[in-house]
């Protein structure tokens, strides 16, 4: 049997601990390849731990074809889809898995729609893409990756903040379970230099800038609270807000009388021109 091993496939999901690759090959070699490969055509699309154990220690497999593949970009899907189920995926991965199928699927609706919109020189229609290849629901929002992940939105956010702003070192870190979600996201918006510094010093050093980042943000927000609390201090005085608050009030009436006596002198030269008074707008 011709099994073809593409890198892009292998690649495309996040590769086994070595840990979690000697269980599963404790595994086959206990109980044998019990789940069957998925092929399209001789391409292996899904099994690739299990191939590549059951070629090291010559154990038999079975293989099953996908016939409803018709494009690389189903066959992402279709992977993403089985990972996204499985509980032994991080939330971090099933977070960047659902994005990937949200481009994915964004970029075939735009495929679609260009293709309806185009027309061949004969004046029929180009063809739209498959039924099929459209089925899957579009993941518009937040709210719809968190629901494909099964995570919170805030999490997803989290993770987009991750993919943008996360030095490789932090990103596997957190693959490693180094670091939480949660603390991976506030270290992320340090300069990368910090962030690998974080990195290098081990878990307790990430928890540590994760906290100060927190606590950074905490302060400016307090302090703006601070500033709208009551007006008047316990000798009566009035604060610096209520004051400038009175300045702003003040110079909001004094622009109104300008704005009155500008209406009223436009209305006066209208009337010496011969022309009718602007209705008043209130």
């Amino acid at each position: 049997m011709n099994i073809t091993v593409s890198p892009e496939l292998k690649a495309y999901i996040d590769p086994l601990t070595l840990d979690e690759h000697a269980a599963l090959e404790r595994s086959l070699l206990a109980e044998g390849c019990r789940d069957a490969l998925v092929l399209w055509g001789d391409v292996l699309v899904d099994g690739h731990n299990r191939y590549g154990i059951c070629q090291k220690h010559g154990l038999p497999f079975q293989t099953v074809q996908n016939t409803r593949f018709q494009s690389m970009e189903d066959v992402y899907l279709w992977m993403i889809d089985q990972h996204l189920g499985r509980r032994s995926v991080s939330d971090f991965q099933r977070g960047v898995l659902a994005l990937r199928k949200r481009e994915i699927l964004a970029e075939r609706r735009g495929q679609a729609a260009s293709a309806e919109s185009s027309e061949l020189p004969d004046g029929e229609a180009t063809q739209s893409l498959p039924a099929d290849q459209s089925a899957a629901k579009p993941l518009h929002s937040r709210e719809d990756i968190a629901k494909a992940a099964r995570l919170s939105s805030s999490q997803v956010v989290q993770i987009e903040k991750i993919q943008k702003q996360a030095a490789p070192e932090l990103v596997e870190a957190l693959k490693a379970g180094a670091v939480s979600l949660n603390a991976a996201a506030a270290v992320a918006s340090l300069p990368e230099e910090e962030q690998r510094a974080a990195v290098i010093a081990g878990k307790d050093e990430l928890k540590q800038a994760a906290k100060r980042v927190r606590e950074a943000r905490r302060r400016p927000a307090e302090a703006s609270a601070g500033t709208e609390d009551t007006a008047e201090g316990p000798d009566g005085a009035r604060s610096a807000s209520v004051d400038e608050l009175s300045s702003l009030r003040g110079q909001v009436a004094a622009l109104q009388a300008e704005n009155a006596s500008l209406r009223e002198q436009v209305a006066a030269l209208r009337e010496r021109l011969g022309e009718p008074a602007a209705r008043s707008t209130g």
